[in-house]
């Protein structure tokens, strides 16, 4: 192992430590951040974790975590702005996924799916909301995802190069490895990976959803680097 990685793991120590007794400051910060400012939150959620996973990835693919034009700050205000969606659509499908289970005959779906404790009820629900969230929005924001992947990389890992104008067509036609993107990332992460991830995303506490699933990305992270 190199000094970066023992730095890494001490970093994550500490963090985790300041984290894991509720009654810390550190820890009611967060929560009470997170109840008064949540896309906020979220974009420096996903910012800081979801990056860590790309830069994980890079190091298990090339033995580093950074490289000219990998492009760390633009990675994170992408991954930022994405967190900040992907906290919107979970308020969407949470609420919305439960009224669609009412209308089919399920009526208290919502009820089960707000409760505190834990049901079989509440975890289909769950199920149910995982399903119709990554079948329906993680798909394009998989692709969009990608797409700045190649634009940052093309423009040299730069902010200024992140702020010029995608070539979307040009990206979509020749740049976008299809075979990759369609029958790994998606035809098997988010049947594979991401429902029943997200399944146990939306059975946890509220204030902790949006964390998770930002961990998530680090393990996605991980997966794609493998595969690659």
């Amino acid at each position: 192992m190199k000094k970066a990685d023992w730095i890494l793991i001490l970093c994550v120590a500490v963090v985790a430590a300041l984290f894991a007794i509720p009654q810390t400051r550190c820890a009611e910060g967060f929560n009470w951040a997170t109840a008064h400012h949540p896309y906020i939150m979220a974009f420096f959620k996903f910012a800081i974790l979801a990056t860590l996973g790309e830069m994980l990835a890079l190091r298990i693919r090339e033995g580093v975590y950074n490289k000219k034009g990998f492009g760390v700050l633009p990675r994170m205000m992408v991954w930022g702005f994405l967190g900040m969606c992907i906290a919107m659509a979970m308020v969407i499908f949470k609420v919305g996924v439960p009224a669609f289970l009412g209308s089919l005959g399920w009526h208290d779906a919502a009820t089960l799916f707000g409760a505190a404790e834990f049901t079989w009820g509440k975890l289909g629900v769950a199920f149910a909301v995982s399903v119709l969230m990554n079948s329906i929005f993680a798909p394009v924001m998989m692709t969009f995802h990608k797409c700045t992947d190649i634009h940052i990389t093309d423009n040299g890992g730069t902010v200024r190069g992140l702020l010029r104008s995608m070539k979307m067509r040009e990206i979509f036609a020749h740049k976008v490895n299809w075979d990759m993107q369609w029958n790994f990332v998606i035809k098997k992460t988010i049947p594979l990976f991401w429902f029943p991830a997200h399944t146990i995303t939306f059975i946890l506490p509220a204030n902790l959803q949006v964390l998770f699933a930002a961990l998530l990305g680090v393990a996605l992270g991980l997966i794609l680097a493998i595969k690659k």
